[in-house]
């Protein structure tokens, strides 16, 4: 092997393991960066929102029971609902506030009681059960945005059949501008939280590392139905007294920081 071969294999052999190094102090770097810092520290606040609800939800049910045409059952429960649902719209209730929640058929049987035989010879078999009709539960929701006439609706769909009826429950329609302000006054706190720790630690806060969010309602509890009852006579007594109360949104925020 002759002098210039020696040289080029060794040039060559040290811009390897130059590379090499280079390398490895590049992937140390990226590694460190990558890998969260062993000294931590976490602070914690919570923000609230508090609002009037703007929005009554309930739902009722219809049921229709009858014989073995299911046709025209489901035709006289079909007639009661657009009833009830006509009575919404004509109320001020939009078409969009009101949806089908369930709509339930089931079999209603016949069923045989047969005493037992007073001996083998007299025994006789127990005839089966037979459907002898059908019934039809169909529940519908209702959102109402005139918190005015929750009482009202109330009274008026199960005026006009509506077997069952539940809420209302009442709610913020659109919650995000409560929520935002909520957020930041919770970072807020966790921020003065971390700063004042860290000074009664004697460290200092490096860069913020993560973020985590809680968000709960509170909803406020449903009016009593004291005053919302059907007499003997098919007579109501009175729309019943609806108040909305306030709801509370409360979010926490912890906010995950770099000791130095």
């Amino acid at each position: 092997m002759n002098t210039k071969l020696k040289n080029y294999l060794g040039t060559a052999i040290t811009a390897a393991l130059f590379l090499f190094v280079v390398a490895s102090f590049w992937y140390v770097g990226s590694y460190s960066k990558s890998v969260a810092p062993n000294r931590i520290f976490a602070a914690s606040g919570e923000g609230k929102a508090v609002a009037v609800p703007d929005i009554a939800r309930l739902s009722f049910g219809v049921i229709t029971e009858g014989g073995k045409n299911l046709a025209d059952l489901q035709k006289e429960n079909t007639e009661k609902a657009n009833h009830i649902i006509v009575y919404l719209k004509e109320g001020g209730v939009d078409e969009k506030d009101i949806n089908t929640e369930s709509y339930n058929i089931s079999p209603r049987y016949q069923y045989f009681s047969c005493p037992p035989p007073r001996d083998k010879e007299e025994a006789v078999p127990c005839p089966p059960s037979e459907i002898v009709g059908y019934s039809i539960n169909q529940s519908i929701a209702v959102k109402i945005r005139d918190l005015n006439k929750t009482g009202d609706i109330l009274t008026g769909v199960v005026k006009r059949g509506a077997i069952s009826v539940s809420g209302p429950t009442f709610a913020v329609d659109d919650p995000t501008e409560l929520q935002n302000k909520a957020r930041a006054e919770a970072i807020a706190k966790a921020q003065e939280k971390a700063k004042a720790v860290a000074k009664a630690g004697g460290f200092r806060l490096g860069k913020l590392i993560s973020i985590s969010e809680g968000v709960s309602f509170l909803p406020p509890t449903p009016a009593p139905f004291e005053r919302f009852a059907v007499g003997k006579s098919g007579d109501f007594g009175g729309s019943p007294a609806i108040e909305p109360g306030s709801q509370e949104i409360r979010v926490n925020m912890t906010l995950t920081y770099e000791i130095k």
